[in-house]
């Protein structure tokens, strides 16, 4: 699944095979489906729309290495959509930064994996989220210090488009270009939908990738469900050293792979698939593999 070096790094750029990223997409919504079905609750249609995004990044495009969580040049990815961390659970067992059973007591009294992630108790998460919009402030300090320290790593912050309401992400979009940090990667899963309704009809936010260019950013817009499309965009990243950050504007589909929940995806944001409607997204997803 992975290449991995003797020291046990996964470096960038290691599997690029679109049919198996593309088939392993859709098999972390079978393993978000199980999850979320043991806890009794959870969040399908934004998990969902980030399904292909989570894994171009944790398959191909992120330096990790998984049985030394706190590695001082790993890249670091912080999930300001927090709510989608059972999208990264699966992935991270599957990596090795913990064992495979600690899924069969997410969202559980005391648990190490919650529904939303935190750094103190779940390896692999660089920042906490709860309160979405803190996310890019935090990945600028981040950026900075790879600067201050002289190292290579990059720093992805995956946003929702719900979660540029905030005012504190435009504060931060315009430090970013500021302090030249070309190591600072911004993804906007940007699936048009957040809980209170369509994304712009609630505040209007478009065009998006032309307002982070205002204020400097290098930005690109991208099919989020297209595996070759987003394998090109995070290749053609600048190298960190340079000074621009780059934004990703991701266009997805709240709900993507399950027809149903693609249909009413705010009906789906949080919820519990009942037996009939477990076993209906299930042979869907099941069908394409």
């Amino acid at each position: 699944m992975t290449d991995r070096c003797d020291n046990g790094v996964l470096q960038r750029n290691r599997s690029a095979d679109t049919a198996a990223l593309r088939r392993a997409a859709d098999v972390l919504r079978l393993a978000v489906i199980d999850v979320i079905d043991r806890a009794g609750l959870g969040h399908y249609s934004s998990t969902f729309s980030a399904a292909e995004i989570l894994t171009v990044l944790y398959r191909h495009a992120l330096r990790l290495k998984p049985h030394e969580p706190a590695w001082a040049d790993r890249d670091r990815f912080l999930l300001g959509k927090g709510h989608i961390a059972v999208g990264l659970w699966p992935l991270l067992a599957e990596l090795g930064f913990f064992p495979s059973d600690w899924l069969d007591t997410f969202g559980e009294k005391g648990a190490r994996l919650q529904d939303h992630p935190n750094m103190h108790t779940a390896p692999g998460i660089d920042f906490s989220s709860g309160s979405l919009g803190h996310n890019l402030s935090v990945g600028i300090g981040m950026a900075l210090a790879g600067r201050l320290q002289g190292r290579d790593y990059r720093t992805f912050v995956l946003l929702g488009d719900g979660e540029l309401h905030e005012g504190q992400v435009w504060e931060a979009a315009m430090a970013a270009p500021h302090f030249k940090l070309g190591n600072l990667v911004a993804i906007v899963d940007a699936n048009g939908s957040c809980a209170s309704g369509e994304t712009s009809s609630v505040m209007n936010i478009e065009p998006i990738a032309r307002r982070f260019e205002a204020f400097g950013w290098r930005a690109v817009e991208i099919d989020g469900h297209d595996i070759p499309e987003i394998l090109e965009a995070v290749d053609a990243l600048p190298e960190p050293h340079q000074e621009r950050p780059t934004c990703i504007v991701a266009r997805t589909l709240k709900g993507k792979g399950v027809s149903f929940m693609e249909a009413a995806p705010r009906k789906w944001h949080v919820g519990f698939l009942g037996t009939e409607d477990r076993a209906r997204a299930i042979a869907e997803i099941k069908e394409r593999l």
